[in-house]
Formats: C-alpha cells, structure tokens, sequence
C-alpha cells in the first residue's frame, strides 16, 4: 500500500510538473509569435517580404507593383514543386508578395480616408 501510495504521488508530481512547464512554453511562445510589424494573415514582416522579392519597402505606402509581380511570378515558377522545386520556398514567395500588397492597400485606404476628411465628408444624395 505505501509502495502504491508513494508511486501514485510522484506520477502526480510529474504531472504537475509537465503541466506547468507546457503552460509556461506556450505562453512564451504566444508572446514570441507575434511581432509587432508582423500579420497575422502572413506572418511576414514587411522587411522579409522585402528581402524575398529583393525589392525596396513601400515608401509612404507606394511601391512599384510591377517589379513586384516580376520577381514574384519568376520566383514562383523557379520553385515550382514539379520542376524539382520546393513547395516551402514558393509559399514564402507568394506569402512575400501578399505582404507587400497589403502594406500598399493599407497605405492607400488611410490615404483615401484622409484626403475625404480633408475635403468634407459629401453624402450622395439621389433624386
């Protein structure tokens, strides 16, 4: 019986132990997960999006969308899976590209949200 007793109280030491250690993991790990310029959608920063596609960051939210889709359209063929390819590396390439675009569209939204503020908003009105 003491043999039991003592078994049963460390497999429970154990257990409180692994609980506490795989709470303490996944809340570290939540913290470290999501960067403050990081998206949730991508999980990209704008900067590695940058460095992906090798091209210059958004400047006040304008960026040369055709060099963008150039270097990711010649990326994403170059890893295609069935050309020998890897998969992993083509979804960084699209994942880079979606970053950017997101960053651009943000950009312009703020940018449209502005200029109506500045010229009042105007409802339309239909007769």
């Amino acid at each position: 019986m003491a043999r039991l007793l003592s078994r049963l109280t460390r497999t429970y030491r154990r257990i409180l132990t692994s609980a506490q250690t795989t709470t303490t993991y996944a809340s570290s790990a939540a913290r470290a997960r999501v960067a403050p310029d990081t998206t949730s959608r991508t999980g990209l920063t704008l900067s590695e999006a940058c460095q992906i596609l090798n091209v210059r960051p958004p400047q006040h939210g304008k960026a040369d969308m055709s060099i963008v889709w150039q270097r990711f359209t010649r990326l994403f063929d170059v890893n295609e899976p069935e050309n020998g390819g890897s998969l992993y590396l083509q979804s960084k390439v699209l994942r880079a590209r979606q970053r950017i675009e997101e960053e651009v569209a943000k950009a312009q939204e703020k940018a449209e949200r502005e200029e109506e503020l500045q010229r009042g908003w105007r409802p339309k009105l239909f007769r």
